[in-house]
């Protein structure tokens, strides 16, 4: 009985590592929020994620975009017990922007859809960023040519007004 209850007494320890470990698991971690970087675009808003995701998907189709690929691991991370800031990335393009960048480089349509990334920020706002396109799309643009530089600078044009209104 002695030895019985003398490894019961040595996992006791064990168990309240373990519970402790458990609940840093579920703790909300923050990242930095994001910051502005060279090619890239940083909106802090003082929106929430859920409101700023719903505006930016309305602003994309008021521009004649379309959203091609949307991903956010923070429901599936919270499935597995941890709990991460709300983040959403979504891929924008249309058909009549690929078809012309395939005229140009068929490498460069690998930078398709070009993204938008949602992140929610310590203090519950959130924040819209994106790479220019003329950035995404510079690797290619000795295959391009001017055409794809025009096209490149035109999407700027187009996810600079999308991130306005979303962001409004």
């Amino acid at each position: 009985m002695a030895q019985g209850w003398g490894l019961t007494r040595s996992i006791l320890p064990m168990r309240h590592l373990l519970f402790a470990a458990s609940l840093i698991c579920t703790t909300p971690v923050f990242a930095d929020d994001m910051s502005p970087r060279p090619g890239w675009v940083v909106l802090k808003t003082d929106k929430a994620h859920a409101e700023l995701a719903a505006d930016l998907k309305r602003a994309v189709k008021v521009h004649k975009m379309s959203i091609v690929t949307q991903a956010s691991p923070t429901a599936t991370a919270r499935n597995r017990g941890i709990d991460i800031p709300e983040n959403r990335v979504i891929g924008v393009f249309n058909n009549d922007f690929a078809v012309k960048i395939l005229q140009t480089s068929t490498a460069a349509m690998i930078e398709a859809p070009v993204r938008f990334y949602i992140t929610e920020n310590a203090d519950g706002s959130a924040t819209l960023s994106y790479i220019k396109p003329s950035e995404v799309f510079a690797p290619y643009y000795d295959d391009g040519g001017d055409t794809l530089i025009d096209l490149a600078s035109a999407l700027d044009r187009t996810f600079d007004g999308i991130a306005q209104d979303a962001i409004r």
